[in-house]
């Protein structure tokens, strides 16, 4: 087993681990206030600024390093049998590991920026903050279609030159048919692309973990 397989197979489980902890937080712990009003919103997220940061800096860029050491580690796997594939499939990795790491960016520099307008302008403040968390929506959280496409054309690939087991390549098109799928803007699809690709994830890992080249 080479070094970069076994260093993908790392970076896969860790980011199923960082998705597991990501709906933690947004399902059970974390509970803005919606209907609060606008100085309360900021009062809040001031008083959780640290907290968020760090869960942005995990959920995004650290996930987006993550993908950096997977994204490779993969093509690798899939380039003798199908090059073509692998390396468009690449193509849409690296342009979404970008997307996820530039996302993890906007958000906390977006987030101390508004906090800090809040205190001479918080109406203006919070225009700008929903402006914010619409672009990193757009860009790395509710609109997966480079990943699905990443996912779904390596599947393919890892199908036809039998790179990855059947079933892994099974579940892999699925994934990145309901990644794709997220152009229609509906939670749903964006919940059962997360869901599903954890165990893609841990799947895959586990695959390049114990498995030779």
């Amino acid at each position: 087993m080479s070094t970069l397989q076994k260093t993908g197979g790392i970076a896969a489980i860790s980011e199923a681990i960082i998705y597991i902890a990501a709906f933690i937080f947004f399902g059970m712990i974390w509970d803005f206030p919606v209907d609060m009003t606008i100085m309360q919103k900021f009062a809040f997220l001031k008083e959780n600024q640290t907290t968020l940061t760090i869960v942005n800096l995990f959920m995004y860029i650290i996930f987006g390093i993550g993908l950096a050491l997977l994204v490779p580690a993969i093509y690798q796997r899939l380039k003798n049998d199908t090059p073509v594939l692998a390396q468009i499939a690449s193509i849409f990795g690296i342009v979404w590991i970008v997307l996820i790491i530039a996302s993890g960016m906007i958000a906390n520099i977006g987030l101390d920026a508004v906090l800090n307008l809040s205190i001479k302008n918080p109406e203006q403040a919070m225009t700008i903050w929903l402006t914010i968390n619409a672009i990193v929506e757009a860009l790395g959280g509710g609109n997966e279609i480079v990943g699905g496409l990443w996912v779904l054309l390596l599947s393919i690939a890892a199908f036809k030159g039998h790179s990855l087991p059947k079933t892994l390549s099974y579940l892999g098109i699925f994934v990145g048919t309901v990644g794709v799928l997220t152009v229609y803007p509906a939670d749903v699809l964006t919940e059962i692309f997360g869901l599903s690709q954890i165990i893609w994830f841990i799947w895959l890992g586990a695959y390049m973990l114990r498995s030779r080249q």
